[in-house]
C-alpha cells in the first residue's frame, strides 16, 4: 500500500511562462576524469537541477535540453553532463552500472559546491531511464545536499534495496502508454521512503515524443522543484533571519 505521503494522479494540463531571465552558460569539467558538462545559470537563480541522462544518451539529449531550458526560464539553474567517457560508453555494461553512474552524479554535486555563484543554491536531481535510478542512489547518500528528485520515464526500480533509504521528495513521471515501465514505477513508488508521487501523462510513450507530452513533463517537474527546492529554500531563509524587533 502507498503511504500517506504519496499520491498518484494523471496529468493533462499545459501552461507557459512569458518572463524569461537572461542565462549565462559555461562549460564545466567534473573531476577526477574531466567529464564534460554545461552549466546554465539564469539571473537570480533560485535553485540548481543536475541532470542524469539515460542509457545511450548524453548531455546533448534533446529532451533533457528542452526540460533544462524550461527550468532556466523559471529561474532554475541546470547542469547537464556526460556520466561516462566516450570509451566507457562502448561497454554497454557501464550504461546499466547504477553504482558507477550514481558515483559520477555525486562527483558532479561536489563539483558545483566549488562554484561560488551556485554553491549556495538548493540542489535537485532529474533522471531519465537508468539515470533515474542513479539519481535516487546518489540522493540517498547526499540527503544533506539534495532537496528533490524527478524521474522522467525512468527505471527507479533499478535502485533496488536503496529505495527505502531515499527520504528525498521524489516525483516519478511515466507515460500512460509506457506499458511495463508504469508497473515498475508503481512498485518502486511503494518502496520509496520519503514523500513521493507518481504522475502519468496520458498517451505518452517512453520518450514522450507525442504532441504536448514533454510539455506536460516540464510542468510537472518544474512544479515539483519549485515546491520542494525554491519554496523550501525561501522558508529556510526566512527562518534564519532574526526578527526585526530583536
Amino acid at each position: 500500500m502507498i503511504g500517506p505521503l504519496s499520491h498518484s494522479s494523471t496529468f493533462s494540463r499545459d501552461s507557459k511562462r512569458k518572463d524569461h531571465p537572461s542565462v549565462v552558460s559555461r562549460e564545466m569539467w567534473i573531476p577526477p576524469l574531466g567529464l564534460a558538462g554545461t552549466l546554465n545559470r539564469p539571473d537570480e537563480a533560485r535553485a540548481l537541477v543536475i541532470f542524469a541522462h539515460g542509457s545511450g544518451s548524453s548531455q546533448f539529449s534533446p529532451r533533457n535540453i528542452q526540460v533544462a531550458e524550461a527550468l532556466n526560464r523559471r529561474g532554475i539553474a541546470t547542469l547537464l553532463f556526460d556520466l561516462l567517457l566516450p570509451q566507457e560508453e562502448e561497454d554497454r555494461q557501464n550504461v546499466f552500472d547504477i553504482a558507477l553512474l550514481s558515483q559520477r552524479l555525486k562527483q558532479a554535486v561536489h563539483r558545483v559546491a566549488e562554484e561560488p555563484d551556485v554553491n549556495f543554491l538548493p540542489i535537485g536531481l532529474f533522471g531519465a531511464s537508468t539515470g533515474a535510478a542513479a539519481a535516487l542512489v546518489a540522493a540517498s547518500g547526499l540527503s544533506d545536499r539534495i532537496g528533490a528528485v524527478v524521474s522522467r520515464g525512468g527505471r527507479p526500480d533499478l535502485a533496488g534495496d536503496v529505495l527505502p533509504l531515499v527520504k528525498i521528495p521524489t516525483l516519478l513521471i511515466v507515460g500512460g502508454a509506457d506499458y511495463g515501465v508504469i508497473e515498475l514505477n508503481q512498485q518502486a513508488l511503494e518502496r520509496l521512503g520519503g514523500e513521493k508521487s507518481i504522475q502519468i501523462v496520458p498517451g505518452a510513450t517512453h520518450l514522450f515524443e507525442e504532441a504536448g507530452a514533454l510539455d506536460a513533463v516540464i510542468e510537472l517537474a518544474a512544479g515539483w522543484f519549485e515546491s520542494h527546492l525554491v519554496a523550501g529554500n525561501l522558508r529556510a531563509t526566512k527562518a534564519d533571519k532574526p526578527d526585526a524587533g530583536q
